[in-house]
């Protein structure tokens, strides 16, 4: 067990905490705050506790001097202000004698958000002296951006080796316990929805989730590459065509564990305008690509998610960004979430985006703030940020 806020005294001590502020920005205004959100209350605990608060996070890939100039966390700053209700110092730096001043007159209780990690090119390296010099300037580490914590990283596991101690913020400790429970000791049936694009980004979800699950829905484009391994007819839908055979092993080794679309809404061309219309596997055709799951798809799936007391959905079912493919993860977005006495998680990512776009956020136990976090936890992986942090 790593430890936890508990675990620490803050009083008059210097905080850094590693967050996860990266945040979706239109024309330089935050277009959704929920990454900004889940941070509060381990900053608000680290305020109770009389801390000296110094909080940092990416915004972004950085990889010019031209990036930089919409990728500063000054509005980031901005935001925390008013969710706060109290100031928080901005520090438009990543190191030197502003920041250094900055962190050395913190008060109690105070807040300071420094510049975007990633303006320092060697931060996703995990450059040993970038992350000593962080830790230099503090006396504990927080992690609490689980978004991060599966990249090793100076700001998420250097920095934790050149401070005095460090633990997980309450995010991270609410994530890794819903999660954990989720799959070491479910309420079953267990039931996993598996979407997206590739089989090649899945294949180590659906590997670990065999030992554990009682029923694996694929949907999403992933799902032809399974089809054409069962010996359909696909057309010009996407597929992985070197993992067809990888695909054929699985369903052997899931038999009746893993369930497949029965039909596929289909269109000529990718695009809302391409829409042709419903193909069961047996009728598709060669000059069809499949963008979402159809009717008799929806039906089975919903039949199976009825009984179940937990389950993991990580993945879209279709092209749900364009109207004419969005009804099937709709469909299977609103099914779990109105599901009476179960534990149902989003795993992140594009689940998350389409549980935010038709409503239903709120109604899902847990809403995960890591989409390839949580793909590697599912897997069975550590995760280098969160292995750095001191144990109990």
């Amino acid at each position: 067990m790593k430890k936890t806020l508990e675990d620490l005294d803050f009083n008059n001590k210097k905080v850094l905490v590693r967050c996860d502020f990266n945040v979706p920005l239109i024309s330089g205004e935050i277009s959704d705050d929920n990454r900004i959100i889940q941070a509060l209350p381990t900053i608000k605990y680290l305020i109770e506790h009389k801390a000296k608060i110094v909080l940092c996070s990416h915004l972004g890939k950085v990889k010019n001097e031209e990036d930089k100039l919409d990728k500063s966390l000054i509005v980031v700053a901005q935001r925390l202000r008013e969710l706060l209700n109290q100031d928080v110092i901005f520090i438009n730096e990543t190191r030197g004698f502003k920041l250094e001043k900055g962190i050395n007159n913190l008060k109690e209780g105070q807040v300071l958000l420094f510049e975007n990690t990633r303006f320092e090119p060697l931060e996703t390296k995990n450059d040993p002296e970038l992350a000593q010099y962080w830790g230099s300037l503090v006396d504990l580490f927080v992690l609490d951006a689980f978004g991060s914590s599966h990249r090793a990283h100076a700001s998420t596991t250097g920095v934790s080796k050149y401070v005095k101690d460090s633990c997980v913020g309450l995010l991270i400790e609410k994530e890794l316990a819903i999660l954990g429970k989720a799959l070491s000791n479910p309420r079953r049936p267990l039931v996993a929805v598996i979407g997206g694009a590739k089989v090649s980004e899945k294949i180590g979800v659906i590997d670990n989730l065999l030992k554990i699950a009682d029923k694996i829905i694929i949907g999403g484009g992933m799902a032809y590459t399974f089809l054409k391994a069962q010996g359909y007819e696909i057309g010009i839908s996407l597929c992985e065509d070197d993992k067809v055979a990888l695909a054929q092993e699985y369903l052997t080794k899931a038999g009746d564990k893993l369930v497949l679309p029965l039909d596929s809404v289909c269109a000529t061309t990718f695009s809302n305008d391409g829409f042709v219309g419903t193909f069961s596997n047996e009728i598709m055709k060669e000059d069809l690509m499949g963008l979402d799951i159809g009717p008799l798809s929806i039906d089975c799936f919903k039949a199976i998610l009825k009984d179940a007391h937990t389950v993991i959905w990580n993945g879209p079912m279709g092209v749900f960004e364009m109207d004419n493919y969005a009804k099937g993860t709709e469909a299977i977005c609103e099914c779990i979430a109105n599901l009476k006495d179960a534990t149902t998680i989003v795993g992140g990512g594009d689940s998350a985006a389409a549980a935010k776009k038709f409503g239903y956020t709120d109604k899902f136990t847990h809403v995960s703030t890591g989409g390839g976090a949580s793909l590697e936890f599912m897997e069975g992986k550590k995760l280098p940020g969160i292995e750095s942090i001191a144990n109990k």
